[in-house]
């Protein structure tokens, strides 16, 4: 067994090719192999976003503060809220971040096929945000 106590991690800012404005990464985690599951604690100042992305095998967020959205290739933005479980299918093109006015932190849960749980695509454009 493995405890990672909270706060024994440095923060990272997330990456500007998978994100848009300021995003804060802590406390990634990744299960030893042969368990492909990993994630961290993402969070997402007013109107930050991740890139349009897909996961293999699907994600899960878990909505711990705030307010924030989710869209879905082709569909509405859709509110995600504190306190709110979501369950992105494999392979579905999506992104999710803070809304314009309030910032947003989720757990997010992926697990690895070919080394990556993660494809990243193009950046969400101002127009595709703001609808």
């Amino acid at each position: 067994m493995k405890i990672t106590h909270s706060g024994s991690q440095p923060s990272v800012r997330g990456p500007e090719e998978w994100f848009t404005g300021q995003v804060r990464i802590d406390s990634p985690f990744q299960a030893p192999e042969p368990a492909r599951v990993g994630g961290a604690t993402v969070t997402f100042e007013t109107g930050a976003r991740t890139a349009w992305h897909t996961h293999p095998l699907g994600q899960t967020l878990i909505i711990t503060q705030g307010r924030g959205w989710l869209q879905k290739w082709g569909e509405e933005i859709v509110e995600m809220n504190q306190g709110d479980i979501v369950w992105i299918p494999p392979d579905v093109k999506h992104w999710h971040g803070a809304t314009p006015e309030t910032a947003m932190t989720h757990i997010a849960i992926a697990e690895k096929v070919n080394g990556s749980p993660v494809e990243w695509m193009e950046k969400v454009s101002a127009e595709q945000y703001k609808k």
